[in-house]
């Protein structure tokens, strides 16, 4: 074999091995070229920290930033109310009338009046207890108990007085017969938890001679303790406490209808949700035990978006009536008189007002009319004149039934009482 044709057969030897196992081919006889040069490698970039979640507010994403903040500040009221001029010019439905009753009572808030006729009144944010009597046509306002801690909750029953402050409730045996030289306070029952958020109580005395109270939730949202967010229900001494109704965040006003004698709650929904939602509620209790969906379900027909997970609304019961998104809706009270035309056995509800939220609703009191059955057939507005361009000259807290069928409507913000009569009548001098 020629010299030519063995060089050929190496080189296609070489390049069959080349194609076999990848391998560069060269020429038989030539030196091997110095290798490619490898492309440089890339530098190593660290994972990148978890981006935080984004806040307005440092530690607490569910409120509004600080700017928006400033025009969602609650209303702090006067200590002691504001003075007769600046009283609020309120506005009432045709025939019927609204005059100031007393005026100069800080912080004035729930109304029972006492079987002589003596205006019983609280405070929440002062410590005081007073009595409004009438005295040859002129009104006069006596301090009867000072030193108490948030005494909200008042009731009254067979000349004795019941004041529930924050983690007790006392009584004061025949206080009409010594309103100059009160008893002192006589503890029946002290097994209440004390916090701040919805801290403060509301009483009352049913059809069955029982005294209920409210115990609030001891924050905007949240799984409640044991022994929160519910309604109990004692004996006249505090003997034999029941838990009434529970999932019940915070209620500061209830009555009951006069026809059903069913018990009827105003309810607080949840803050920091949006502006429009939820709305604060009217309840009904048909049966106790009832669950009413705090913390799960709002309006009785949402789940929250926090403590709603694997919950369902149809487990709870729903409410009797809407009354409009952080109204604030307090104290409430069947109008059992025979003054007011076609208003007998109808609830007034003393709107106090929202506080977040930027275009106010609420600061009124409105009517909210029954079918025979218990259920809420409509409701509408009835007194208005608390706010005035988004600002707050006066609040309502609490609603009262005089023994003529007038009616009592105090006032925290500005330290009053207003009487509301229906034609002709004439109310006394202060």
């Amino acid at each position: 074999m020629s010299n030519g044709l063995l060089k050929l057969r190496s080189v296609m030897v070489a390049g069959l091995i080349a194609a076999i196992f990848n391998v560069p081919v060269a020429s038989a006889q030539q030196p091997a070229d110095a290798p490619a040069a490898a492309p440089a490698a890339k530098p190593s970039v660290p994972i990148p920290a978890i981006q935080p979640t984004p806040t307005l507010v440092p530690g607490r994403g569910d409120i509004p930033s600080a700017e928006i903040g400033k025009r969602l500040a609650n209303v702090a009221p006067p200590p002691m109310g504001v003075s007769e001029a600046e009283l609020p010019k309120l506005v009432v439905p045709k025939g019927f009338n609204v005059e100031v009753y007393a005026h100069g009572i800080g912080n004035a808030r729930t109304l029972r009046i006492g079987d002589k006729g003596t205006v019983f009144v609280s405070n929440r944010l002062l410590d005081k207890v007073y009595a409004v009597v009438d005295k040859g046509g002129k009104r006069e306002t006596k301090v009867i108990a000072s030193g108490m801690d948030r005494p909200n909750g008042l009731a009254f029953h067979k000349g004795t007085l019941y004041v529930a402050e924050g983690t007790k409730i006392s009584k004061f045996e025949n206080i009409e017969d010594n309103l100059d030289n009160p008893p002192k306070p006589v503890v029946i029952y002290d097994d209440l938890p004390n916090h701040a958020s919805h801290g403060w109580r509301y009483i009352g005395i049913g059809p069955d001679n029982k005294l209920y109270i409210n115990v609030g939730a001891p924050c905007n949202i949240c799984e409640p303790p044991p022994g929160n967010a519910q309604i109990r229900r004692m004996n006249l001494d505090g003997s034999n406490m029941e838990v009434y109704a529970v999932g019940v965040r915070n209620s500061v006003g209830f009555d009951w209808n006069p026809v059903t004698k069913e018990l009827y709650f105003t309810e607080h929904g949840r803050d920091w949700l949006s502006e429009d939602l939820p709305e604060d509620e009217l309840n009904r209790v048909t049966k106790a035990g009832q669950h009413f969906g705090f913390p799960y379900c709002h309006n009785g027909t949402f789940t929250d978006r926090e403590m709603g997970w694997g919950k369902s609304c149809k487990d709870y019961v729903g409410p009797a009536t809407l009354l409009g998104a952080h109204s604030s809706p307090l104290g409430m009270r069947f109008y059992t008189g025979n003054m007011f035309p076609g208003y007998k056995n109808a609830i007034f509800v003393a709107r106090h007002g929202s506080w977040n939220k930027t275009v106010k609703t609420g600061g009124d009191l409105i009517v909210v009319r029954m079918n025979p059955n218990g259920t809420v057939k409509s409701q509408e507005v009835f007194m208005t004149g608390f706010m005035v361009n988004n600002a707050y000259l006066g609040r309502p807290v609490d609603v009262a039934i005089m023994k003529d069928g007038s009616m009592l409507v105090s006032d925290d913000h500005a330290g009053a009482i207003y009487r509301v009569t229906y034609g002709a009548t004439n109310v006394a001098k202060r």
